[in-house]
């Protein structure tokens, strides 16, 4: 039986020491099991352990437990119990979590990732093939080619993996028909061809009972390829690498009083005592005087070696800041194309404002623009407004200040990002840089000889956005106006941005899904910006339904000239005032993605003011609201 014994007696200790010096010496190759839901991965890879004879025995005993329990075969041994350990995997018979296992043959080491089938969980997959040399997509023979099937090996190509090889599995339930093999390999040959793959490869299996795994299977005398195993031994996972000097900067050490060094980990190139190297943000330049690890220094480090970097003077760096050569500056850029997989239900819209994570850099980003949505069954190009779970689209993305980047195929480390929800903190999507924008490079803030602060002082006063917020029939037009007048009266410059006035002109290609209301919101508050520079007091009346787009807003202006007035009426009494007809006609069913109704509205949690457009009068509020735009303190309050 292909196991060996906890309980049998370990080696003499110069003979282990051989054992793992002979086995650290063998080449190793990481490779992933992807493909649909039921196409056997985690049976392929728990019969590959057990064909690799470096189970123990309570590892079997446990397997067996876990078969007469869990298991689908009946007496025999569920070989996907090896790899599926959560109880839900178990119960539902699914793969959820990415699992790892670690085996070897004669001629090297594996690490291979089992990733999960169902589309809920594709994010988990594209997690491990970012770190893949190589991919197994499975096929049930007698399913074919699925669009998740597809969908995985588009991914695996975005993520730089280079060697793919179609695992045909099940052919015991189609007795081994080699036209049924024939085709499904020429249908992804022919899906494949365009997308970059370095080699792709087919092999006929039956992971459950182990038929061209490591021994030929006499089931299929018409394959003449490698066995699975054979395979693995032969795959060259050498890749261009990234000679540049690369070192993002996770932490600055002070573990010795005034010895100051950055920490991180080389992610490409070398760096030695005695070079000069350069903070790619600011330009400032220092020599290196030592390279401190766990285990005593080193005159030289290379990519993956954690250590400490001493400069021979302090420079301003920190967390998020990436060294580069002196003579080998790196690219910056705020505005870059990239290939996103979007991975979260929450849908992603242009112009949302979303946190970015590349390498240790961290900043606020939006996307500007949708260029195209990619269908993974045929490749072709599709229009997009939005971003749905499991979608795969070029974008244009933004950022609030230039990164240290490039495209992914020369650096995974700088070309590499996620987007995170900036108020649930979920990673929404990974994305690839295909190129930065020439926009980016062409486009400069230009500096202007008159400032706001010599506006205001012409204008004897300072600017200030007033943002009303609520629904729609709340009162927050009629307070803008009466609050207007109020200002106008005591001599300052005001203007209304009114949702119904701005979306006759400005905004009259947006109409009302969430990704027009987020883009109408952005704007908005792009134009309120140019007035406050023009030392206005601006007052904005829109529904702004969501929080995100609101902080964005907040944001974009500047919280400390920002005044949020969160105009509290209940649904019913704006119903009941009905100015436009509104309610009526949405409940009747002509306007679809009605605020309050079919589509969602996000009160303010802490609104500088709140105003109840129900009961309060409106003087009074007027009043309290024309004291804080003339006052200097903004501090929160409510009426």
């Amino acid at each position: 039986m292909p196991r060996t014994s906890k309980t049998q007696a370990q080696p003499p200790a110069t003979t282990l020491d051989a054992v793992v010096r002979d086995q650290a010496a063998l080449d190793l190759l990481r490779f992933i099991t992807c493909g649909s839901v039921d196409d056997g991965k985690s049976t392929l890879i728990g019969r590959l352990l057990w064909e690799s004879r470096q189970l123990f025995d309570d590892q079997v005993d446990a397997l067996r437990q876990a078969s007469a329990r869990f298991g689908t075969q009946g007496d025999a041994i569920d070989f996907a119990l090896l790899v599926d350990g959560l109880a839900a995997e178990r119960e539902q018979g699914i793969t959820i979590d990415v699992a790892y296992r670690y085996f070897s043959s004669a001629h090297r080491r594996f690490i291979v990732a089992d990733t999960p089938g169902h589309e809920q969980y594709t994010r988990n997959m594209a997690t491990a093939a970012s770190t893949a040399d190589c991919a197994l997509l499975l096929v049930d023979a007698r399913a074919g080619l699925r669009t998740q099937t597809r969908r995985h090996a588009f991914i695996a190509s975005l993520l730089g993996v280079r060697h793919v090889l179609l695992v045909v599995n099940k052919m015991d339930l189609v007795d081994f028909d080699p036209a049924r093999f024939d085709s499904i390999r020429d249908a992804f040959s022919g899906f494949a061809a365009t997308l970059g793959f370095t080699s792709i490869g087919a092999i006929p299996i039956s992971a459950l009972h182990g038929d061209n795994i490591t021994q030929r299977s006499p089931r299929a005398p018409w394959y003449h390829g490698p066995t699975l195993v054979g395979y693995l031994d032969g795959v060259d996972p050498r890749q261009a690498t990234d000679s540049r000097l690369v070192f993002p900067v996770q932490w600055v050490n002070r573990a010795h009083g005034d010895q100051r060094g950055l920490s991180g980990t080389v992610a490409s190139g070398q760096v030695a005592v005695g070079d000069r190297v350069r903070v790619s943000a600011s330009g400032q330049i220092a020599e290196i005087t030592e390279i401190v690890t766990m285990d005593g220094a080193l005159r030289r480090a290379g990519a993956g070696d954690a250590v400490t970097l001493r400069l021979d003077r302090p420079l301003d760096a920190s967390r998020g800041d990436v060294i580069a050569a002196a003579d080998d500056p790196l690219h910056t850029s705020d505005q870059f194309e990239a290939t996103l997989v979007w991975m979260h239900a929450e849908s992603g819209l242009i112009g949302r404002s979303y946190e970015l994570k590349l390498a240790t850099q961290w900043t606020t980003a939006s996307l500007t623009a949708i260029k195209h949505r990619i269908d993974v069954n045929t490749l072709a190009h599709e229009p997009a407004r939005q971003l749905q779970l499991n979608d795969i689209a070029v974008c244009n993305v933004a950022c609030s200040k230039p990164l240290v980047c490039d495209a992914y195929g020369r650096s995974t480390t700088l070309g590499a990002f996620i987007l995170v929800d900036r108020y649930s903190h979920a990673t929404l999507a990974a994305g690839m840089i295909r190129h930065s924008l020439r926009r980016a490079d062409n486009v400069h803030r230009q500096a202007l000889a008159i400032t706001r602060a010599a506006r205001e002082r012409l204008n004897g006063h300072a600017a200030r956005v007033v943002w009303f917020t609520g629904l729609s029939g709340s009162g927050k037009s009629t307070l803008a106006n009466a609050l207007e007048v109020e200002l106008h009266r005591r001599g300052l410059r005001t203007y209304i941005l009114d949702g119904d006035n701005v979306r006759q002109g400005l905004n009259r290609d947006l109409g009302f899904t969430d990704a027009d209301r987020v883009e109408n919101i952005r704007r908005i508050a792009e134009v309120a910006r140019l007035m406050l520079d023009a030392g206005l007091v601006v007052l904005t009346a829109f529904i702004s339904p969501f929080a995100r787009e609101r902080a964005l807003a907040r944001e974009i202006i500047g919280a400390e000239r920002f005044i949020e007035v969160y105009v509290d009426t209940p649904l019913a009494v704006c119903e009941q005032r009905d100015v436009k007809g509104l309610y009526r006609k949405a409940r009747a069913g002509q306007i679809p993605n009605m605020t309050g109704l079919d589509s969602p509205y996000e009160p303010p949690l802490q609104p500088d003011v709140i105003a109840d457009g129900a009961g309060d009068d409106i003087a009074s509020v007027v009043a309290e609201l024309a004291g804080r735009v003339t006052a200097a303190d903004t501090a929160n309050d409510s009426i």
